[in-house]
Formats: C-alpha cells, sequence, structure tokens
C-alpha cells in the first residue's frame, strides 16, 4: 500500500501554515501554532488517532485566534484529503464515544466528500487555556469543508471546558481513525454509486 501523507501550506494576509499529515502513522507530532491551548489539542488528536502530524501555523493572535485556528483546519482538510487519494478501500464510516473524567464527548464521521459539520459543545465558561472554546467550531468547520467529511460532534456531559474540548478531539481521532483504515474485505470506493463526491 503506499504511503497515505499529504504536505500542504495555506497562506493569506492573515495567517501562514504549514501541515504535514500521515495518516498510517505511530501518533508522533510536532505542533506550533501560537496557541498553547490549540497545541495541546492538536497533539492529542494526532497521538490517539495514531496520525503523524506536523502544525506550522504564524497567524494574526495580536487581534485574536479566529483566523489562525480557523486556517489550521481547512489546511488539515486539504491534507488529510490529498492523504486519502481515491480513499478506494477506506472504511470511511467511524465513531468514537469518549470520556474525559466528568466530560464524555461523541463523535460520528462519513468520509463521502461532501461537507457537513453538525456541532454541539457549549462549555460554560467559554474559556479554556485563555480561549475563546467557541473558535473551536470554526476549527471544525474548516476541517470538515476542505477534507469533505459529515462530522457530527457532540459533548454529552461537562462541567470543565478543558475536559470537553479534550474530549471531543479525542472522539475525533479515534472516529477519524477507524474511518481512514483500510478494510481489506473490501475493494474499491466504499459507496454503492462508484464515487465519494
Amino acid at each position: 500500500m503506499a504511503k497515505r501523507t499529504a504536505k500542504v501550506t495555506r497562506e493569506t494576509s492573515e495567517t501562514a501554515v504549514t501541515v504535514e499529515w500521515t495518516v498510517d502513522g505511530a501518533g508522533r507530532s510536532a505542533i506550533s501554532t501560537g496557541i498553547p491551548f490549540a497545541d495541546h489539542m492538536l497533539t492529542s488528536l494526532a497521538r490517539h488517532g495514531c496520525f503523524d502530524l506536523d502544525v506550522d501555523a504564524d497567524g494574526d493572535l495580536e487581534v485574536d485566534a479566529h483566523h489562525t485556528l480557523e486556517d489550521i483546519g481547512l489546511t488539515l482538510g486539504q491534507a488529510l484529503r490529498q492523504a486519502l487519494g481515491d480513499r478506494k478501500g477506506i472504511r470511511r464510516f467511524g465513531a468514537a464515544l469518549v470520556p474525559m473524567d466528568e466530560a464524555l464527548a461523541e463523535v460520528s464521521i462519513d468520509i463521502c466528500g461532501r461537507p457537513f459539520l453538525a456541532y454541539d459543545v457549549k462549555p460554560v465558561p467559554a474559556e479554556a487555556g485563555g480561549l475563546n472554546t467557541r473558535l473551536f467550531r470554526e476549527f471544525f468547520q474548516g476541517l470538515t469543508t476542505a477534507a469533505g467529511l459529515v462530522v457530527h460532534i457532540t459533548a454529552r456531559a461537562g462541567d470543565e471546558p478543558h475536559h470537553m474540548l479534550e474530549a471531543v478531539f479525542k472522539a475525533v481521532a479515534r472516529a477519524l481513525d477507524e474511518a481512514t483504515q483500510i478494510d481489506s474485505r473490501c475493494t474499491g470506493v466504499p459507496s454503492t454509486k462508484g464515487s465519494l463526491d
């Protein structure tokens, strides 16, 4: 099997983001976004998805973290889509239910080529690590759109915002790992239409 990996750079007047994503990895990561809490979440994504992930981002954090998080999500999505190639033989669907102390996150993913995000995560207070946690919806919207994923994310329980978001990222990692796995029993694109678009 060819190595499923991609490197993508996205540059705008607001951000410069480079992502290298190896789908069949070992959970290794090198993350530098200028946002320590985001670094922690992306490290968790790599580790619990068994992906090798390098992310280097330089954004207009003097404004706020919005542009940087959104563009990291978009660049990750582009890299994932490229790394998966024609998507032949993948399982396509993945789901995970992940606890983090009092928090519980549920994630379902379909690598179908058509983007849709349902995001029900409302931590109170809406702050973790000095960051407005609402911005993670923008991150996941960017990832979903660029990768062509249907993603349903629900925080089913939780009091501590850090725990809720960490459970979400771990659940996304586990669901993506499942969905991107090659199923040796099947050949071709996993769709009765013969296409994932």
